[in-house]
């Protein structure tokens, strides 16, 4: 019920109550049945009713008014949190936090500090200035008057007059005018510091403790998408320095441990020609020059597994590409069933493609395939991949013939449960081998490897 509406329901009450009240004092107060008395009874009554009525409905209206002020601030601070929240580019992210803050209080102008473990100001991002106005000012403040306060949790500055206040070292050449000054710090949990500044709002008016409230509430939205962007960041470091490690170790299980071998059968050469034992030597010659071209082919298959990237038709296209490329490379037919533009998370997208690779690594070195029967499938709560080569298969609780364990299945393991994913590997001596990969679209899927001899 709006204060409208509210105000001619009361008008209407206050005058059915009057005329109740006129007809009972007709009853109770006959001394006052005379038209003159009753009409100035009457009219005391009603202006006293009208006055107490003006002061609760301007009350209530100064009520809506705030509710109503609240409202748009809730509304504004939820449309900067889902803004800040899709960022994740941390400087990119900074101009919208200052840009927000600006708009959000109606400032003319805004500005962002980034501190460094000896409090200086290590980046400084500004709002409402022209790109030729940042030019003539020159070089970025270096942390000298007001700017060099640093704010901790808790602390803020709300100033009507930059030049009066004891802090202040004037305005480089250049520089607008600027008179008032509102500012908060970001306080963020990951490492990030930094302080949020606003001077003279567009209307001409002082920033008030509404505005002050309004900021420290936008500035802890800002620490919360910081701190969303420091994490991603992390876990873009953790994940790159994980994949090191996996190509170190496969490097080292399949690469290092051939040349290794070559390296032995060398010396195993030196010493046969030596004693003369030139067929021995030749045949040794051979192993080592098959040896030389296993160490070829999988360098070569890892550049192109290496090289390939996201495709803007998501992982089906990306996926076509590499099969073309590896088909080419190996001579091994492949036939394929792609369903188009299928996508998922980036993180999954990576560890999805990096399975297909290194099974199709597997068909290449270990299974003697001439073809294989590649899908990608997309569901409606899944992704399904699934490779099946027409290879002599193999035992997956086995050693291989080298004697050495599956490295690359406990690898695509290791990725499937990285991705909430389940790994089925179904294998047979002389029937081939199949690989099927299920990943969940959204989050929070079962995990599991299951293995069928």
């Amino acid at each position: 019920m709006t204060t409208n509406r509210l105000k001619w329901l009361t008008f209407l009450g206050l005058a059915v109550f009057v005329g109740a009240l006129d007809l009972a004092r007709g009853y109770l107060l006959p001394e006052l049945r005379t038209l003159g008395a009753r009409l100035l009874l009457d009219a005391l009554i009603l202006t006293a009713g009208v006055f107490l009525l003006g002061l609760l409905f301007a009350f209530l209206q100064r009520q809506e008014q705030s509710l109503e002020r609240h409202s748009a601030e809730l509304l504004a601070l939820h449309h900067a949190a889902v803004d800040l929240g899709g960022e994740l580019g941390l400087d990119s992210l900074l101009q919208k936090v200052v840009d927000g803050a600006r708009a959000l209080i109606g400032a003319r102008y805004g500005a962002l500090s980034v501190i460094d473990r000896n409090a200086s100001i290590e980046a400084f991002v500004v709002s409402g200035l022209a790109v030729e106005t940042r030019e003539r000012i020159g070089a970025p403040p270096l942390g000298k008057g007001l700017l060099g306060v640093v704010l901790n949790e808790g602390e803020r500055l709300r100033i009507t007059d930059i030049a009066a206040h004891s802090r202040s070292a004037g305005f480089p050449a250049h520089h607008p005018h600027m008179k008032s000054l509102l500012a908060v710090p970001i306080s963020c949990r990951s490492p990030f510091r930094g302080n949020l500044y606003l001077s003279d709002k567009i209307d001409g008016s002082e920033f008030s403790e509404h505005d002050e409230a309004t900021l420290v509430r936008f500035s802890t939205q800002a620490a919360n998408a910081i701190d969303a962007v420091h994490l991603h960041e992390r876990l873009r470091a953790l994940a790159i320095e994980e994949e090191r490690l996996r190509l170190a170790r496969e490097m080292h299980d399949g690469v290092a441990q051939i040349l290794a071998s070559v390296n032995a059968r060398a010396q195993a050469i030196r010493e046969h020609l030596r004693g003369a034992r030139v067929e021995v030597a030749i045949e040794l010659l051979d192993r080592l020059a098959a040896d030389a071209r296993s160490v070829h082919a999988e360098v070569r298959e890892g550049i192109l597994a290496l090289r390939a990237t996201a495709s803007r038709e998501g992982l089906s296209g990306t996926l076509r590409d590499y099969l073309d490329d590896w088909q080419d490379q190996t001579g091994i037919q492949v036939e394929r069933e792609l369903s188009p533009g299928v996508r998922l998370l980036p993180e999954r997208e990576v560890q999805v493609l990096r399975i297909a690779q290194e099974a199709l690594a597997n068909v290449h070195k270990h299974s003697g395939a001439t073809s294989v029967m590649f899908r990608l499938e997309r569901g409606e709560s899944e992704v399904v991949l699934d490779i099946e080569d027409n290879g002599h298969g193999f035992d997956p609780g086995r050693p291989s013939a080298d004697g050495r364990p599956h490295f690359g299945l406990l690898t695509m393991r290791e990725r499937a449960q990285a991705v909430d994913g389940l790994l089925a590997i179904e294998a047979e001596a002389g029937h081939g081998t199949r690989v099927r990969l299920r990943v969940p679209v959204g989050r929070g899927a079962q995990l599991g490897v299951r293995r069928t001899a």
